[in-house]
């Protein structure tokens, strides 16, 4: 594989205009108008795996949005590597915060990415992401460098809950059966600190309804005399967290696991700088749970957060209105050991003890998944390893991750093995937010450090 750098540069300009083409897409998956895109985006990724080098690829139909399955077997008694990835996007709103338009990729320079990065939803999280690993196929077959059989299974409902996919896995655990699952949408420390995700968090998300009187009233005719369902939220919603930003609800931390002083002081040896932190976040302090640091918070301990709050009259100028209704839309993220399930349960029950009998509560579960912590001792594990080690010439560092991949714990529930969680992108990359953008220079690293991989993890099984 000496020859993998000199591939990339000379390939460079149409692996950067393939990924943006992709990236023209918008194939949000959570919004049914885009629906023809999405199926768009299935056909352009099965036309890229063909071209890569697999031998078979097919766009396999769920209940919902299409699975795109490739696979390229060169011997039976090789080790099989199956890559996970996801060709949907997050809605963009606030198109207003977007600096450029969200489906119309711009190359910009920035302080993190001074060789330039491509700015456009869906560019690290996971389009950009998936698509190094097509690329390091590409290479790998153009070159006869590739060491072992490989499947792809791409997916276009990650970002709604992957509520498809299980089905699909529990369906073909032949076609799927693997030795390594290999997925890239997640991130590292810094282009100099390399880092492989050893822990998922798990996810809950619902969304609530709180119904007052059953129409919109006059504010002064009405005010003070009946619920107003926003205030009466807005209280519940404060309520969820003490003085200590401790959740309150009953049992929500019955099984959460607690990290060793000396695990906490493992991870405290990554390098993080509380200042850059908040000043690339331009706040005054940080927030959170009493008794642990912001890499803690965000990564072993249990969240609960509102992502979306609404009711009433929220046009231009003024209406003296009581609204009839309150939403709101919440996740909680859990760790290891919490069953999402549970955790939604108890919510739902907790939310409907505190409403007062004033007004009526409606809570709606929309996805959840199950945390997952990896071992670092695995096959897949010391390949990923060496795989850095060999284009990053440092050892990564075990790092455990705040964001959800829900369908992996299913993974090793149902086919057996495990997951190793190569991620390329940034903190700074803007995921889920305006102005997602992905570098340059790590889209093409991540090219050039996969098939490092497929190479270790062979050998090792040797």
């Amino acid at each position: 594989m000496q020859n993998i750098q000199s591939y990339i540069q000379e390939h460079k300009d149409r692996f950067l205009n393939e990924l943006i083409e992709l990236l023209k897409i918008p194939s949000i998956s959570a919004d049914s108008a885009y629906k023809n895109d999405v199926l768009k985006t299935a056909e352009a990724i099965k036309t890229s795996l063909e071209n890569a080098g697999c031998d078979a690829v097919e766009i396999c139909e769920t209940a919902g949005y299409p699975i795109v399955y490739g696979e390229k077997l060169i011997d039976k008694n090789l080790p099989t590597v199956l890559v996970y990835g996801h060709y949907d996007v997050q809605p963009p709103d606030p198109l207003n915060l977007w600096n450029s338009p969200p489906f119309e990729p711009v190359i910009k320079t920035t302080e993190r990415h001074p060789e330039g990065a491509i700015f456009a939803r869906g560019a690290c999280d996971d389009k950009g992401q998936m698509y190094m690993h097509v690329k390091a196929l590409e290479y790998m077959t153009a070159n006869n460098e590739l060491p072992c059989n490989v499947k792809f299974m791409i997916e276009g409902e990650e970002e709604v809950g992957s509520a498809n996919l299980a089905t699909f896995v529990k369906n073909n655990q032949e076609k799927l059966k693997n030795d390594v699952i290999l997925i890239s949408d997640t991130g590292m420390i810094a282009n100099d600190v390399p880092s492989i995700t050893t822990g998922l968090r798990g996810l809950s998300y619902v969304e609530v309804e709180v119904t007052g009187p059953n129409r919109d009233l006059h504010s002064g005719l009405y005010g003070g005399a009946v619920a107003n369902p926003i205030n009466v939220l807005s209280k519940m919603i404060a309520s969820l967290h003490d003085e200590n930003n401790h959740i309150t609800i009953p049992g929500f931390y019955d099984k959460v696991e607690n990290l060793s002083d000396a695990e906490r002081a493992e991870m405290a040896k990554a390098p993080f700088s509380l200042e850059n932190y908040k000043k690339a976040l331009d706040i005054n302090a940080v927030y959170g749970e009493t008794g642990y640091s912001t890499n803690e918070r965000n990564a072993i301990r249990p969240t609960l957060d509102v992502n979306g709050i609404w009711g009433g009259y929220t046009g231009e100028g003024a209406k003296t209105v009581i609204a009839s209704k309150a939403y709101a839309k919440i996740s909680m993220r859990l760790v290891p050991n919490q069953d999402w399930e549970e955790i939604t349960q108890l919510f739902k029950t907790h939310f409907e003890t505190i409403a007062p009998d004033a007004v009526k509560v409606k809570i709606m579960p929309h996805h959840g998944g199950q945390g997952y912590v990896t071992p670092i001792d695995s096959l897949g594990y010391q390949a990923a390893s060496k795989a850095y080690q060999q284009t990053f010439g440092k050892t990564p560092i075990p790092q455990r991750s705040g964001g959800s991949i829900p369908i992996v714990s299913l993974f090793e529930q149902e086919l057996k093995s495990k997951t190793i969680l190569m991620g390329f992108g940034l903190d700074s990359d803007a995921i889920h937010s305006p102005n997602e953008h992905f570098g340059i220079w790590n889209y093409l690293k991540g090219i050039e450090t996969i098939p490092w991989f497929y190479k270790y993890f062979t050998a090792l099984n040797q």
